[in-house]
C-alpha cells in the first residue's frame, strides 16, 4: 500500500493547529445555528467541503472510565499527548518489538486527531457501550480475533484494498472525505480506499433485497437543514464490529458554522445488537486539496502477509 506524502502532509498540518475546546461538562455535540446556514444556488444547505472525521476519542466508553461521559482536562491532554507521540522515536522504547512492527510506520504518517473531551463516540446507550446480544458475544462478535492466513479470503476487507466501510468514525490516517452537492444528489469521495458513495436525494426506494453492496444503497432526504442519509443492503461480509447482511445506518450531517460538520450516526442490527446505538462527532473542514489515496498497487502487503505465512507453516513442520 502506498500513501502520498502530500496527503500525509497536509493532513498533519491541518491537525496541527487544532487544540481541545470542550471542558468537562460541555455537550457532545455543537449546537446549530441554522439561520447562518450557507445555501446552495438551488436552495439546499450547502455542505460542501472537505471534512475530517480523524479523532483520539474511542468508539466504546474504556472500562476505566464507566460512568463517567467525559474527561478531565488533564486526561484531555494526556489523550492527546499519546495520539500525537505514541509513534515517535523518543517513545520506541516503551514499546514492545510486537507493539513496535505492529504499528507498522512511524507518526509521520499516522492521524488520529485529537480527543474532543468525551470518553466515547456512543452517545446512546448512556454507558458508551455497544449493546451486544448474548448470541452475539458468544460468537465472538466485536472481538479482534486473530484472522487466517491461508489466503486473501481470510483477511478483512481494508487489507484487501475493496472497502473501508461504513461509517467511517475514526482511524488511523487519509481520514478526510470530500461532500459534493447537485439537485437532487449528494456525493461522498472518501480519501482512505478512494471509495465514492452517490446518494440520490428524495428518490425511489431502496433496491431489491436481492441486491447488495459493500457500502449498502442509500437514500438521502432533508430534514430541515440536516441531511438524512438512510443504507441497508449491505452484503453479509461487511462487518461493522460483528454486524450483518441485516445492518441498516442512518446518518445525519448537519453543519454548524463555516468550519464544522455535525455528525452523528445510528447503526442497528437485530442478530447483533439488542436495540439501535447512536455515535456523534463534530466534523473539522480540512483546507486545501485531497489527493487519491492508492490503496490497491500490487497490494504487495498481502502478498508478503501470505508468503510470511508459508515461511512459517514450513518451518513448523522441521
Amino acid at each position: 500500500m502506498q500513501h502520498h506524502f502530500l496527503t500525509a502532509w497536509l493532513t498533519v498540518m491541518a491537525f496541527g493547529f487544532l487544540t481541545p475546546v470542550l471542558a468537562a461538562e460541555q455537550a457532545p455535540t455543537i449546537p446549530a445555528d441554522t439561520s447562518a446556514t450557507p445555501r446552495t444556488p438551488w436552495g439546499d444547505p450547502d455542505l460542501q467541503g472537505i471534512w475530517n472525521h480523524g479523532t483520539a476519542t474511542p468508539l466504546e466508553r474504556p472500562d476505566e472510565y464507566a460512568g463517567r461521559a467525559f474527561l478531565t482536562n488533564e486526561e484531555i491532554a494526556e489523550a492527546n499527548r499519546n495520539a500525537t507521540t505514541f509513534a515517535s522515536s523518543e517513545r520506541r522504547a516503551e514499546l514492545s518489538p510486537e507493539r513496535d512492527v505492529g504499528l507498522a510506520y512511524n507518526q509521520f504518517w499516522w492521524d488520529r486527531g485529537l480527543s474532543d473531551g468525551r470518553t466515547a463516540l456512543i452517545i446512546d446507550p448512556p454507558d458508551g457501550r455497544m449493546p451486544y446480544t448474548a448470541e452475539a458475544r458468544s460468537r465472538g462478535a466485536g472481538d479482534r480475533r486473530p484472522r487466517g492466513y491461508d489466503g486473501p479470503e481470510d483477511r478483512n476487507l481494508w487489507e484487501r484494498c475493496l472497502t473501508r466501510g461504513v461509517p467511517r468514525l475514526g482511524g488511523a490516517y487519509n481520514n478526510n472525505f470530500q461532500l459534493f452537492q447537485t439537485p437532487g444528489y449528494v456525493v461522498i469521495l472518501h480519501e482512505m480506499v478512494h471509495e465514492v458513495r452517490v446518494v440520490p436525494l428524495d428518490g425511489p426506494p431502496h433496491v431489491g433485497d436481492s441486491i447488495r453492496q459493500w457500502n449498502g444503497d442509500s437514500r438521502g432526504h432533508w430534514e430541515g437543514d440536516t441531511l438524512v442519509i438512510d443504507t441497508t443492503n449491505f452484503t453479509g461480509e461487511t462487518n461493522y464490529n460483528g454486524s450483518t447482511a441485516g445492518l441498516h445506518v442512518v446518518e445525519r450531517l448537519t453543519r454548524v458554522d463555516a468550519h464544522t460538520l455535525n455528525y452523528e450516526v445510528t447503526l442497528g442490527d437485530p442478530t447483533v445488537w439488542t436495540r439501535p446505538w447512536t455515535a456523534a462527532l463534530a466534523l473539522p473542514m480540512t483546507e486545501g486539496q485531497m489527493y487519491e489515496y492508492a490503496c490497491h498497487e500490487g497490494n504487495y502487503g498481502m502478498e508478503n502477509l501470505l508468503r510470511g505465512a508459508r515461511v512459517h507453516e514450513q518451518a513448523a513442520s522441521k
